[in-house]
């Protein structure tokens, strides 16, 4: 009895794999698999689109609400600083309302002063002017000045008329004498000078 040859301990054989068939079928696929993963594609490529829109219109939006807020913050502080300010300038002429009369006595007492002739009435006019001369330089810091008016047009934002006098030599409405000195702040009259007035 004889054995089949070829095949090896008794084996069956088996027929050679196609390797091109197979490759064939590899490369060839399921149109509606294929349909199905565009479809996948393009689905996540519209929500990534739709998701970027949404967060380029969040950006803008608070984009738009940064801004505002900086310009609610600049304006706040703006009118913070202007309040501050007039509280400043407020309580500064209140004050300087107050100390005049001490000023105007000061005044006063130096020229009083300055009658005398011994060597105790100059010491004493000398230190009421070196009074003086701290007290303009407070003033000045606190940007507090006298109101010029002898020699000037009367006004009567400026000017407190009190006397009228007949005067030749200057113009009508021209302020002849101070009797009170006035004062202001910048543009802000703390007090009217009294003056006395050409007719």
């Amino acid at each position: 009895m004889k054995k089949n040859k070829g095949t090896g301990h008794g084996e069956s054989a088996v027929p050679p794999a196609n390797d091109a068939g197979q490759a064939e079928s590899v490369a060839e696929k399921d149109p509606v698999t294929e349909a199905s993963e565009k479809t996948t594609v393009d689905q996540q490529l519209a929500q990534l689109q739709e998701a970027l829109a949404s967060k380029e219109k969040d950006f803008s939006t608070l984009s738009e609400k940064h801004l505002r807020l900086a310009a609610e913050y600049d304006n706040f502080r703006k009118r913070s600083q202007k309040e501050k300010d007039a509280i400043y300038s407020d309580s500064v002429v209140a004050v300087v309302k107050d100390i005049l009369p001490v000023i105007d006595n000061i005044e006063r007492a130096g020229r009083a002063a300055a009658l005398y002739e011994t060597e105790e009435a100059r010491k004493v006019a000398e230190g009421i002017e070196m009074i003086q001369r701290q007290v303009e330089q407070v003033l000045e810091r606190l940007c507090v000045s006298k109101i010029d008016c002898v020699g000037q047009s009367f006004d009567p934002s400026l000017h407190e008329a009190v006397m009228h006098v007949q005067d030749d030599d200057v113009g009508p409405s021209t302020v002849v004498e101070e009797l009170q000195t006035g004062y202001r702040r910048e543009d802000r009259v703390i007090r009217h000078s009294v003056v006395k007035v050409a007719n």
